[in-house]
């Protein structure tokens, strides 16, 4: 039997079947000597288990197994039913129990993110990154475990289910595991692509940033600024308009505002930096 709670420090690249991408690579940035935040990874034998309580679901992946990807109609009513099926089951008590202690000795005054790290994301062949959900700045043990509860049920989306089933992977061979992660209060977040994701060359480090959590990024929300650097200089940089960002708020939960006019054609980062 597999645990249903790993900790960063216990994970490397062969915990991908358990902790899914997101996991794993956290667990070899540690190992690196990287500053990874604290945390844990509640696993995919856990998402087993729960999915298991359900008296339906093995009908309702036969169902899946026959969908058409082009039918969003259908795939609609199937995500909805499935996704508000998931959330009224309970999570069984000694899995709460198991997430609750984790959450406890990571610190349970710290506001956590709570992301979905599926087994199949980043694959040679296919990318499902983004398809299940996020939610930032989760304050106490209720929210947490409701929002764990949320991410498995997000592996349903239309999004996900329309891409599984049009690159023939089968749903019932996907699995989810929770990453909860100490946030950090950011001023300037953003991505770092340590190749040029255009050119592919391996000598330019590019960064996307903005304002605020880099979720704005993520889902887009956000233009962002570009930095281009190669043997210690910044040799090209694109300021983008910066009309949106993202911020925590001290009681949990996220605010969206606009920065000050005077801040929004700014560079996120100095060169320095």
């Amino acid at each position: 039997m597999h645990p249903y709670v790993l900790f960063f420090n216990q994970l490397d690249r062969s915990s991908l079947p358990y902790v899914g991408g997101k996991g794993a690579n956290l667990g070899e940035l540690g190992r690196a000597g990287f500053p990874v935040p604290g945390g844990f990874c509640v696993t995919t034998a856990a998402y087993r288990d729960f999915i298991h309580t359900s008296p339906e679901m093995e009908s309702r992946f036969a169902i899946l197994k026959g969908v058409n990807p082009s039918d969003l109609k259908e795939i609609r009513q199937i995500g909805e039913h499935i996704r508000t099926h998931l959330q009224e089951l309970s999570i069984p008590s000694g899995m709460a129990s198991e997430i609750t202690r984790a959450w406890e000795a990571i610190g349970k005054e710290y506001a956590y993110a709570v992301r979905s790290s599926a087994t199949a994301e980043d694959l040679p062949t296919a990318s499902f990154a983004g398809q299940q959900d996020t939610y930032l700045n989760i304050r106490g043990r209720d929210q947490l475990l409701e929002q764990v509860h949320r991410c498995w049920a997000s592996l349903f989306t239309d999004r996900a289910i329309a891409y599984r089933a049009k690159n023939g992977f089968d749903h019932r061979e996907v699995y989810l595991s929770v990453v909860v992660q100490r946030m950090v209060n950011p001023e300037v977040s953003g991505i770092m692509f340590t190749a040029d994701p255009v050119t592919g060359n391996r000598t330019v480090v590019s960064i996307d940033a903005s304002f605020g959590l880099g979720e704005a990024i993520v889902s887009g929300v956000v233009s962002a600024d570009l930095y281009k650097v190669k043997e210690n200089s910044v040799f090209h940089k694109a300021v983008a308009e910066k009309k949106i960002a993202i911020f925590s708020l001290p009681e949990g939960g996220t605010l969206t505002r606009h920065p000050p006019a005077h801040a929004q054609k700014s560079p996120g980062l100095e060169d320095s930096q």
